[in-house]
């Protein structure tokens, strides 16, 4: 029989190759399509006296992502749609849908033949659960080799065996720690977890598939077997009774709460493991119904699995526009933001020209990535000669003729205008007709810097986060008369170091920096009215959010505020900038010399490794201080989500941001805006604009006019409205993803 998606070819030993391999995808993925091909391939291999057994494995480099978008998008249309005609029937529906992947494996792993999983790349969600019900495991040992359940970080988890057979197969507490964070395992670890049965070298990896099977595999998992129990004696042992009480405190102070699935997990292992298999599978098929559900679950998927995706594929990219071909890029500044540019273009295969003021300072760039290629290689993550490669693509100099054959140069100098008009000036006198020029400004408008170009159609932003290599997300802003091409060559280079873009139009501190500078400024307000700091940090985590903003502040740098502050008067006037604020920060800097983590002084003290950071003490000596019981830490919470928030709705209203995805993924990426929300406008849509406005209106009457909601909010209100119905980033007037 022949299929869409699979090969099945039978050797001389009765062992089935079945080969994933999907037309014009570059990864495998689950449809409905491919879904209904495995059913019958089972049927088939079944049916089939002379099959003795069937190996799985990829055509392509990598095994599978998981689930395909279509197949996400059209759970929650038919949820949407089920809903409004009969609601009863709509979380049945959810509850078959969210079944069909469970029992199609559990259908092979009781067929009655062994089945072996190949893995040949990466293998994340449905593809290892898969993998999981297979009664033989074998991975390659190559570095692309990555298995994982990441389903939490999307705001689900594991609902096709997942929860039933890790716990199974590993000890519980490894097995808790791998699903309830999403970490992704090496071969060598999965090996350990006994998740994977054997790695071997790549050219290996289908014969000794195959050779499991000849050896007389067992089609039988473990937990059919009469007797079986699960690693360490299951829940009712010493060692459970020291775990189980400890595990939802650990979680919650990982989590403070906020994710839904990542305490379903806990709930599918421990009534999993005190019934039989089946049950079990049972329980995780209902905790999977009523968590994709949740507002969490909506707003995740869309923004950090739908969006993300959408957006890394060009979901901005003008339209008409030809692919670049990015041969060579120049990086003017070596310093340390020049310097991980200059690494991470490397890293992805390009030519670097990196220049300074001279040889000196270029060499001392290069040696950036120097460090973090022999850290890299320290790790395992690169070998010597890939390292060495990667350096051998920079070339340091301070000679601008170097550019001459540049496809893009960005300049990262020192954050002032004049700066950066006289390297403009240096590099447009060498640079080719047709080459792109981008500024890596964090603040400046690029309609401004581009007043100094001799070519503003080929000037863009693109705007990189600190650490570089580290930091997923760039911005991308148009000024006035950025052209088509330069958006193009822009996205193009992005996508090219992997990172994700989001495209905004020109304003002072763009987007993402609006909403952190709001963050930290929401701060300043409560120190000024005597919160604890210690209670403005611990109220931040509880909210969702990585790092508290006075902590953050401190990575920002605190004198760099202090000239954000004074260059926001400078330009704007005195009433910019709140004067409590100014007196704050200026005093930090300028009297205690407290610069932030660069000087060991913020507002945190910075000892000496091993010793831990920990808030400056004279900080509480600033303002008359409250006690604990006078503040309520909920509304602490709601302070900082909201100011955020309502930055982001600004900038739509102004027009910064015109694409809601943008404003939702670059909040997370960017600066780790409680992921749990979905991002700062699926914040206020999950809890609907209505209800939005009025806690701004409630935050505006007792902490000031900067919580008025905006006159487009209160539209919206009215009219019942959500952001991603008003600004449709589909063109279609629908709001479900």
């Amino acid at each position: 029989m022949a299929y869409k998606n699979f090969t099945v070819e039978t050797d001389a030993d009765g062992i089935a190759l079945v080969t994933w391999d999907m037309p014009d995808k570059s990864m495998n993925v689950f449809t409905a399509e491919v879904m209904d091909e495995i059913d019958k391939i089972v049927d088939a291999v079944v049916a089939d006296a002379a099959i003795k057994g069937a190996v799985f494995t990829s055509g392509k480099s990598s095994f599978s992502g998981g689930a395909d978008l279509s197949m996400i998008r059209g759970m929650f249309s038919m949820v949407e749609e089920e809903r409004a005609k009969d609601p009863a029937n709509a979380v049945k529906k959810l509850f078959d849908g969210a079944g069909r992947m469970s029992w199609l494996w559990r259908k092979i792993e009781t067929c009655g033949k062994p089945w072996v999983s190949a893995i040949n790349g990466t293998c994340m969600g449905g593809a290892f659960e898969l993998s999981l019900a297979c009664h033989g495991r074998v991975a390659s040992n190559a570095k692309s080799v990555k298995l994982a359940l990441p389903e939490v970080k999307v705001g689900i988890f594991p609902g096709a065996g997942g929860t039933q057979r890790v716990p199974r197969l590993a000890n519980t507490q490894d097995a808790l720690q791998m699903m309830t964070t999403g970490q992704t395992l090496t071969p060598q670890r999965a090996k350990a977890m006994n998740l994977v049965h054997q790695v071997v070298e790549p050219d290996q990896l289908i014969p000794a598939a195959r050779q499991m099977i000849k050896d007389g595999l067992k089609p039988v998992a473990p937990w059919d077997e009469k007797g079986f129990k699960a690693p360490g004696g299951g829940i009712w042992t010493p060692a459970s009774a020291q775990l189980w009480p400890a595990a939802p405190a650990v979680l919650r102070r990982e989590t403070s709460g906020n994710y839904p699935a990542a305490l379903a997990i806990l709930k599918c292992v421990y009534e999993g493991l005190q019934v039989p298999f089946d049950t079990g599978l049972r329980i995780e098929q209902r905790y999977f119904t009523e968590i994709v559900q949740t507002t969490e679950a909506f707003s995740m998927i869309r923004s950090l699995f739908i969006s993300m995706q959408e957006l890394n594929k060009g979901a901005r990219r003008p339209a008409g526009q030809p692919k670049s071909e990015i041969k060579k890029v120049g990086v003017v500044g070596a310093g340390f933001m020049g310097a991980s540019i200059a690494y991470v273009t490397a890293a992805a295969g390009i030519p670097v020209v990196l220049i300074d003021r001279d040889q000196e300072a270029a060499d001392k760039g290069l040696g950036v990535s120097q460090k973090l290629v022999s850290e890299a290689v320290g790790k395992g993550k690169l070998s010597k000669d890939e390292g060495e490669k990667l350096v051998g693509l920079i070339t340091p100099t301070s000679d601008y003729a170097a550019l001459a054959a540049a496809d893009l140069v960005i300049e990262a100098v020192f954050e002032d205008r004049d700066v950066k008009k006289a390297v403009m000036e240096k590099v447009e006198a060498v640079l080719p007709e047709g080459a792109i020029f981008a500024s890596n400004t964090s603040t400046l408008p690029i309609t401004g810097l581009a007043k100094n170009s001799k070519r503003p159609v080929d000037f863009i932003g693109i705007h990189f986060f600190s650490p570089v290599e580290k930091m997923m997300l760039t911005e991308v802003i148009l000024g006035k008369q950025t052209g088509d091409k330069a958006l193009a060559v822009a996205l193009d280079y992005v996508a090219a170091i992997r990172k994700t873009p989001i495209v905004v139009n020109d304003t002072r501190g763009f987007f993402v920096n609006r909403c952190v500078l709001r963050y930290m400024a929401e701060s300043y307000d409560m120190l000024i009215e005597g919160v604890p700091p210690v209670m403005i940090e611990n109220a931040a985590k509880f909210a969702g959010m990585p790092v508290g903003p006075l902590s953050l502040n401190d990575e920002v740098a605190i004198d760099l505020s202090y000239k954000i502050l004074k260059a926001t008067v400078a330009d704007l006037g005195e009433n910019s900038v709140d004067p409590r604020h100014m007196e704050l920060v200026a005093r930090m800097v300028e009297k205690e010399q407290r610069f932030g983590r660069k000087n060991g002084k913020g507002f945190y003290d910075y000892p000496a490794k091993p010793a831990k950071k920990s808030l400056w003490p004279g900080l509480k000596d600033f303002y008359p201080q409250k006690q604990a019981q006078e503040v309520d830490v909920k509304v602490l919470q709601q302070r900082f989500l909201v100011t955020i928030a309502l930055e982001a709705a600004r900038t739509v209203e102004e027009g910064i941001v015109t694409d809601p995805r943008e404003a939702d993924v670059g909040s997370i990426l960017g600066f780790g805006f409680a992921p749990y929300t979905g991002g700062a406008l699926s914040y206020i849509d999950g809890m609907g604009v209505k209800a939005f406005v009025a806690l701004c209106e409630k935050l505006a009457g007792q902490y000031g006019p900067h919580f008025a909601p905006t006159p487009l909010l209160k539209d919206m209100a009215g009219k019942g409205e959500t952001f991603y119905g008003r600004f449709d980033p589909y063109g279609q007037a629908r709001v479900a993803a």
